[in-house]
């Protein structure tokens, strides 16, 4: 019965005695929570935020949540509104878009509640003080791991915590393996969280493994899958070439630390990823080999991984645009091909992949071949887990059929994990076809089976997998040629060094289906350079593999993939399944799988691949219901790299709870975490007292702090909160010239070198550049560089580009030499860092009047226009602005007196005459009124 004040009591969703400890940890004190993968972190949390929910008088902002995140908080507070049946709560309100306006935003920060607010919007809002941080009652921060002193959610935190000294703060991770790198990590992410106590709950922790181990486990069937001879002599191979590139590496003088450059550490998913980081501040001096070698890499932890998921006409297929990818075109005489492919482990990898998908004699001499033109046939290895997969079904069914009564609440539905969607598509592909055979040629063959029962195959499948294989391969020859050349751009170039590790490791994207093909010889063997060469197979081989092949009446019979289906006559065509009928196959997809368990409510799971964290879902699944039966199969490929993997990530896992304890015993206590400097009045007048009087100075002492005004834009970056560390105030304003107002005569147009190259293409920065001359004496342009990457714009160590770039009028330098001779008063600022531009400002600033934040607003707009109405909605601008004919001068009068791009395209030509003029008003007609059909 509800109490008399109307508030009826919170009922939680917590059945687990750890999750109920970590709820009351959480309730009586700010703490950091490192909970281990799979624990259901998230659900912890959502009952914590529905604490203070259902309470009503309460606004608690959440940080650092994603939109899968913002869904499951927002459905799990509805769900707890309504069965505790509070009046009060009410629920998530998101705030991830520019188009809320601001009034808006201030009428839902005044009702109160909870919310999720993107880190660049509540920055803005708790600076400008729409947002006012003393009234917030609480912060919840997502995914502490990644927040770095220079991170945008340390900046909130700080002005939080300057602000607001009563509210309680709580952060939240489960990821540990960041929280052990680098000097005393622990006690440096507390301090940039503001945080005194971390709270760590592993899966050896005693009260998690009383909780998943003293109720009634889930049946597990471990099932060790062996490889076929193949497949392993594929691994050995790849594993013997990664070993060989990290051997090069070491003997490459990098002046790096590589004892802990192991075969073990490459098997993991980030290693690739850590070399690149610590080779990204000297990027500029590593020789042309090296960077090669760390792409190959990347490059064969994705062939590693792709010989695993990959069917073997797929992996086939993806080994050749491998090959493309590294080699030089038929007859260019250039030589860097890259150093693993001059091992005999690759002529391995290469000529057993392809054996895995059909035999023969095609690799003979010429003489031989011609002799045997019908000797290609097809071999279409499967992958072990298939026929396995099969055996556990068929075991199911049985089960199933003989024991059809079981009392518990499950739903009877066969769940199946895997790593991603391809794989996902494979199996779906495999159940689907696993019982179609095409056609026997031999009758005395099919007179056999005909008593035998029918046994599961691939063999209809991988038939057709082969076929447009095959096809692919004929037409692969004509865009093979630039793909080498694409390859090559990626490794000289330093603009996009993300670039080289991003992309590889992953399946083989649409745009990179590409292979060399066509070759004039068709030796097998290696040329005089050592170098592995593509092999081809003569048409006539081909042909007579694809006429065994052919689509018989049984591939006709089987209906086809519909990628868009109006759903007309459904009611005919498509009916309601009951539950235990079902076959589930998904992806593993993190925190969102414990909604996957309790919707499907699964008897029977099948983990296709391992993985801890799905794992201890299960465990908390089984040990929550007690009335339901789960068995779990798990599959893994034994001596494999897989397995390898699995034991590797749960090892380092562990071995990061162990460090954070042992740091966390030795841990100092941080006492000044109010994120404010000394409060004695004397030591703030002293650091504002300006000395320097040399050169006619005068000597200046104010009480107010210096005051930077920033454009709301570049909060992407991390300059506004180093800027606010060195005790400058930080106005956030729409400007309309330069992104930095320093002094009413200093104005800065800050750019990375990405963005400055982009600038210099679409020809903004001169826009920029005159805009800022207009309105300001001291206009500057900043071109600031990443702290963890070389301060240089030249490859030094590839003398080659040096000299092409020095003749070609498009280079940045030339760029930069002619913006100075245009614009003679503009000063150039180099920085190698963050850290340095905020040095910078601070000299700058020196002797300089304060910058009003009005006067800078008003700067660049029309006469009487409101500074209100410039902030507008940035897509919409951005695509305005590439408009033929629509300068910076002209786009504002259409942003202000039109309403949307639907007005400015509708507009005649002598309308648009009006507006901005005869020629500009021409261009922007026939830009909107032209056919997309002609040429």
């Amino acid at each position: 019965m509800p109490p008399e004040n109307g508030k009826g009591p919170v009922k939680l969703s917590l059945p687990l005695q750890y999750q109920q400890d970590l709820f009351s940890e959480l309730r009586s004190e700010d703490e950091l929570v490192l909970l281990a993968r799979g624990l259901g972190l998230l659900r912890v949390l959502t009952n914590l935020l529905h604490s203070y929910d259902a309470a009503g008088n309460s606004l608690v902002v959440v940080v650092g949540a994603d939109d899968r995140e913002n869904g499951w908080i927002g459905e799990a507070l509805a769900e707890h509104a309504a069965v505790s049946r509070s009046p009060m709560a009410r629920g998530l309100h998101q705030v991830n878009t520019d188009l809320m306006s601001v009034g808006t935003r201030e009428k839902m920060y005044a009702q109160g509640g909870i919310f999720s607010i993107t880190s660049r919007i509540l920055v803005v809002d708790l600076l400008s003080k729409l947002l006012n941080p003393e009234i917030i009652t609480g912060l919840v921060v997502l995914h502490s791991e990644r927040i770095v002193a220079t991170s945008i959610e340390a900046f909130i935190i700080r002005i939080y915590r300057q602000l607001n000294k009563v509210g309680f703060l709580k952060a939240f991770s489960d990821n540990p393996e960041p929280f052990t790198t680098g000097f005393a990590p622990l006690a440096t992410m507390m301090r940039n969280l503001f945080l005194r106590k971390p709270s760590l709950w592993p899966r050896f922790h005693v009260t998690v493994a009383e909780s998943l181990e003293g109720r009634k486990k889930a049946e597990v069937v471990e099932l060790e899958v062996p490889m076929t001879d193949s497949m392993r002599d594929i691994q050995n191979a790849i594993l013997e070439c990664v070993e060989v590139s990290i051997g090069e590496l070491k003997k490459a003088d990098t002046g790096l630390e590589l004892d802990d450059w192991a075969l073990d550490s490459a098997l993991h998913k980030s290693f690739d990823i850590i070399i690149r980081r610590q080779l990204d501040p000297m990027w500029h001096r590593v020789s042309y080999r090296t960077r090669q070698i760390v792409s190959d890499l990347t490059v064969l932890r994705g062939i590693l991984h792709a010989l695993l998921t990959y069917d073997a006409v797929s992996f086939n297929k993806y080994l050749d645009t491998i090959l493309a990818a590294h080699q030089p075109p038929p007859g260019s005489n250039r030589q860097n091909q890259s150093p693993w492919l001059f091992l005999d482990a690759a002529n391995t990898i290469f000529g057993t992949a392809k054996r895995r998908v059909y035999t023969g004699n095609a690799n003979e001499v010429s003489g031989a071949s011609e002799d045997l033109p019908n000797s290609l046939r097809p071999v279409l290895e499967e992958q072990p887990k298939w026929a396995l997969l099969a055996e556990i079904l068929d075991e199911i069914e049985r089960d199933t059929y003989f024991n059809p009564t079981v009392r518990d609440s499950s739903n009877g539905t066969l769940l199946i994990m895997c790593s991603d969607q391809g794989t996902c598509s494979q199996l779906r592909e495999y159940l689907q076809h696993m019982y179609v055979r095409p056609p026997r040629l031999d009758d005395s063959e099919e007179s056999e089976d005909e008593g035998s029962e029918l046994k599961p195959s691939a063999v209809f499948m991988m038939r057709r997998k082969l076929r447009n294989y095959l096809k692919w391969k004929k037409d692969f020859a004509r865009v093979s040629a630039s793909l080498f050349d694409e390859n090559q751009k990626v490794l000289n170039g330093f603009n996009d060094q993300r670039g080289v590790s991003g992309n590889r490791g992953k399946g083989p994207p649409n745009k990179r289906r590409r292979v060399r093909g066509g070759s004039s010889a068709a030796g097998g063997g290696r040329p005089v350079d050592g170098s592995l060469q593509a092999t081809t197979d003569k048409e006539s081989q081909v042909a007579s593999l694809l006429a065994e092949i052919q689509p018989t009446e049984a591939d006709s019979l089987q209906k086809e993939e519909i990628a868009v289906d109006s759903l007309d006559n459904m009611e005919d065509y498509f009916e309601l399944y009951e539950m235990q009928d079902l076959v589930v196959v998904h992806p593993y997809d993190g925190d969102m799988d414990e909604h996957v368990l309790e919707e499907v409510r699964p008897r029977y799971v099948i983990m296709y691949e391992p993985d801890a964290a799905f794992i201890r879902r299960i465990e908390v699944y089984r040990s929550s219901h007690d009335d339901r039966n789960v068995r779990v199969y798990f599959m893994y490929y034994a001596g494999s790299v897989e397995e390898q993997r699995y034991l590797s990530a749960v090892r380092k896992e562990k071995d990061a709870f162990t460090r954070l304890i042992k740091e966390k015993g030795q841990m100092a206590v941080t006492l000044t975490l109010d994120g404010k400097g000394p409060d004695d009045p004397q030591e703030q007048f002293l650091r504002t007292v300006n000395t320097r009087i040399a050169g006619g100075g005068r000597l200046a002492a104010t009480a107010e702090p210096p005051r930077v005004v920033v454009d709301v834009r570049e909060f992407r970056s991390s300059l506004p909160s180093l800027l606010h560390g060195r005790s400058m105030v930080v106005v956030p304003c729409m400007l309309t010239v330069g992104d930095y107002v320093l002094s009413p005569q200093i104005c800065i147009e800050r750019k990375s070198v990405r963005d400055l190259i982009s600038s210099f293409k679409n020809g903004r920065l001169f826009n920029q550049a005159e805009t800022m001359l207009q309105h300001y004496k001291s206009p500057m342009l900043l071109i600031e560089f990443d702290q963890n990457k070389s301060f240089t714009l030249d490859p030094f160590a590839d003398h080659t580009s040096i000299v092409k770039s020095a003749t070609n009028p498009s280079d940045l330098q030339s760029k930069l030499v002619l913006l100075t001779l245009a614009f003679p008063r503009l000063k150039v600022i180099w920085s190698s860092s963050p850290y340095q531009t905020a040095e910078i400002f601070d000299e700058l600033k020196k002797q300089q009047e304060e910058p009003d934040p009005i006067q800078a607003v008003q700067v660049g707009l029309g006469v009487g226009e409101d500074p209100a109405e410039q902030s507008f909605n940035q897509t919409p601008q951005d695509m305005l602005r590439c408009v033929p004919g629509v300068t910076p001068k002209n786009m504002a009068r259409l942003t202000l007196e039109l309403g949307d791009l639907v007005d400015v395209s509708n507009l005649t030509e002598a309308e648009l005459d009006g507006f901005i003029g005869r020629e500009a008003g021409r261009q922007v007609h026939r830009f909107f009124n032209r056919s997309v059909l002609e040429e």
